[in-house]
């Protein structure tokens, strides 16, 4: 009797968290990983997770030219290390398809196939892919006034 009712419309519990937007324009949260749409947001900038137990909403940490902050919801995930992506907040990004990582045109790739691991490895690292020019170490020597095994006579002149 001494109590009040309960209100109509109950308590909204909601965790709230500051995260960093991934290139990928992913936002980890709770081990998993939401999407913010990428004309919105850019790497590293700084957003706000309202995650209730049915779902997470993501706002940014300053308001647009709008004064709008919200970028996305989505259902809270369940389990652990699932991705929730809204295929749309990834236009704009690089698809990937087409996209060098080097400058210039090098020696076709080795198969990896038969290679193994490291080899493969160092078959995708630009460096091996880099021409360098080649000469004897004689030249060497010239340049610096020594010879292999030998004393510099150059340098014992000047004492």
């Amino acid at each position: 009797m001494a109590l009040r009712p309960l209100p109509e419309t109950p308590y909204l519990v909601a965790q709230r968290r500051l995260r960093h937007v991934g290139k990928d324009c992913l936002v980890a949260f709770d081990v998993n990983l939401y999407s913010v749409p990428a004309r919105k947001v850019r790497p590293r900038q700084l957003i706000e997770i309202r995650a209730t137990k049915s779902q997470v909403a993501l706002h940014s940490a300053t308001s647009g030219s709008d004064g709008d902050t919200f970028l996305a919801v989505h259902p809270r995930a369940g389990g652990r290390d699932p991705r929730v992506v809204e295929e749309e907040h990834w236009d704009g990004l690089p698809t990937g398809a087409g996209r060098r990582t080097t400058t210039g045109d090098g020696p076709p790739r080795r198969d990896t196939a038969e290679a193994g691991p490291l080899q493969a490895l160092l078959n995708r690292a630009a460096a091996t892919r880099v021409e360098v020019g080649r000469c004897p170490l004689s030249v060497y020597d010239e340049l610096t006034g020594t010879r292999p095994f030998s004393t510099n006579s150059h340098a014992k002149n000047a004492r």
